[in-house]
């Protein structure tokens, strides 16, 4: 008996270490930023506007799911996302110093943002899209966190998440992001055009597209060989398949997507559904060569079946349903 309980314990010990050795965050060393980079301001903003900081950080108008926000450089948080591993409020990260992410330094913003590690060495959900936004470069991680210095500071707390066990584990995240997480920004493909590749680089990085139109895991990382094919959308509907498949966006041109883009039309003269509005708004925003890089990135990926069963949600048109 006793020493079946000391081999318990033991067991019990290797594991507690494993966890603890497998879980420790990883971060970016100084010396990775670049020395010399000045900030660059317009290029914060795009960087701003091509990742939809607003449609998440931005003090929503009512109830704390509502899509309609106030004003987009206020960057109180206080959002809920709804999920199926419970319930996330969106972190104040405006430049206040006790409530948002105005104490940050340039390399406590770059840790967010490529490794998903606050300061303190606190593992970020990855609710918040770090697998996506890993992809960006260091440069242009910088000109972000400048530009966000620039906007109000907000002094707001938001909420604790409310997730259930055993999502509720913060450092359980480190098991996660040893899968999914490298912080290797994006290399451009040799073989690929210059458009191609900027498109790549906006739609896999700050764009973090295939988070919404890509299925997961029961881990909540995305399933790469379903990329863009489609996925469950948290109000019960489904989110589409945008690869030019005969079950995506297969008869659509380059022209077609980056019109969708740039006036939320489709080319049968439908109108994108409302979780995609606030997306589209972003990308009108952009210039009209980036929008044409997505819309060229988006017709070049490999064309899939839907990933999953389309399905409509209570209210829900079908128009809106087929652009989600």
């Amino acid at each position: 008996m006793r020493r079946a309980l000391l081999v318990l314990l033991v067991l019990g010990a290797a594991g507690a270490l494993a966890f603890y050795l497998l879980t420790i965050p990883v971060t970016v060393p100084a010396s990775a930023l670049p020395d010399d980079h000045v900030p660059d301001l317009d290029n914060g903003k795009t960087m701003f506007t091509a990742g939809g900081c607003a449609e998440c950080h931005a003090a929503p108008a009512g109830a704390c799911d509502d899509l309609d926000i106030k004003d987009e450089t206020v960057l109180a948080g206080g959002r809920c996302l709804k999920t199926d591993f419970g319930t996330f409020y969106v972190p104040n990260i405006s430049p206040d110093r006790e409530t948002g992410i105005g104490a940050w330094t340039t390399l406590d913003f770059v840790n967010a943002m490529k490794r998903g590690v606050a300061p303190g060495g606190v593992h970020l959900y990855p609710a918040f899209p770090y697998t996506s936004y890993q992809r960006m470069s260091y440069a242009d991680l910088i000109d972000l966190k400048a530009y966000l210095d620039t906007l109000p500071s907000i002094s707001n707390e938001a909420p604790a998440h409310a997730l259930r066990f055993p999502y509720n584990i913060r450092r359980g995240v480190g098991l996660f992001q040893r899968l999914y997480v490298d912080g290797k920004t994006r290399a451009p493909d040799a073989d690929a055009s210059d458009e191609l590749n900027r498109g790549a680089y906006l739609a896999l990085g700050p764009g973090h597209c295939g988070e919404c139109h890509s299925p997961r895991n029961w881990l909540g990382g995305t399933i790469a060989a379903e990329a863009f094919a489609g996925a469950k959308s948290p109000e019960g509907g489904t989110v589409p398949n945008i690869t030019p498949s005969a079950d995506g966006i297969g008869d659509w041109t380059e022209e077609d997507i980056a019109y969708l883009l740039e006036a939320g039309n489709t080319p049968d003269f439908d109108v994108i559904g409302e979780t995609m509005a606030p997306v589209q708004e972003n990308m009108a925003k952009l210039t009209p060569q980036d929008r044409n890089a997505i819309a060229a990135f988006i017709k070049s990926l490999p064309p899939r079946p839907n990933a999953v069963q389309k399905s409509k949600a209570k209210g829900e048109t079908a128009g809106e349903e087929a652009e989600n």
